[in-house]
């Protein structure tokens, strides 16, 4: 999904700690927002699984904003740049637009170290993972992966983009599964 103009909340910029001195190899910041009271959420979880996912992929180096948010927000969302006034579960907003599918983006600019922002349908997973008697955290790690995917230039508008994401989703699953003992599986096994 393409941003109209600027990013919808924010782009956080710069290193973890301030004695990397704008060092790109080091550790940048995610950042999670609940801007949603529908659904109790523990951030720690969340943030600790998809540090693990950006360290499994490669893009440790890079900022990545999560904001949780209920279904009304995600409708209105999804209406103004989707043009879809529906609530979702996952909206991304990559940073680097133009990116093929795969690519980590090549920044040349410390400033643009960052992958963009990914908004999480917290209240619309929720029903879903109760609907499917799945663990919540699990289903909200797993469509948190699908987002940084997106922001990586996946998508899966064509039988062959489905299959490339998937082929990628499930590729990262086994090895975060692999480093946690986990047994997550991607969401898009049964949808085209």
């Amino acid at each position: 999904m393409k941003r109209a103009g600027a990013a919808p909340f924010f782009f956080r910029s710069g290193p973890t700690c301030p004695g990397c001195h704008g060092d790109p190899q080091a550790r940048m910041a995610l950042v999670i927002r609940n801007t949603q009271k529908v659904v109790p959420l523990r951030r720690a979880r969340l943030g600790r699984d998809v540090r693990a996912l950006r360290h499994l992929l490669g893009l440790g180096r890079f900022d990545l904003g999560l904001v949780c948010v209920d279904d009304q927000r995600m409708r209105a969302l999804n209406g103004r740049y989707r043009g879809q006034e529906a609530a979702t579960d996952v909206l991304s907003f990559p940073f680097h637009e133009d990116l093929r599918a795969g690519d980590i983006p090549k920044p040349l600019h410390h400033d643009d170290y960052n992958l963009g922002d990914i908004f999480l349908g917290v209240e619309y997973i929720y029903r879903e993972s109760q609907a499917h008697r799945q663990d919540f955290y699990n289903v909200l790690t797993v469509t948190a992966l699908h987002g940084i995917c997106h922001l990586l230039g996946y998508r899966h508008s064509t039988e062959a983009e489905w299959k490339q994401m998937l082929q990628k989703e499930s590729n990262t699953l086994q090895l975060f599964n692999r480093f946690t003992g986990a047994r997550l599986q991607p969401l898009m096994l049964n949808t085209t």
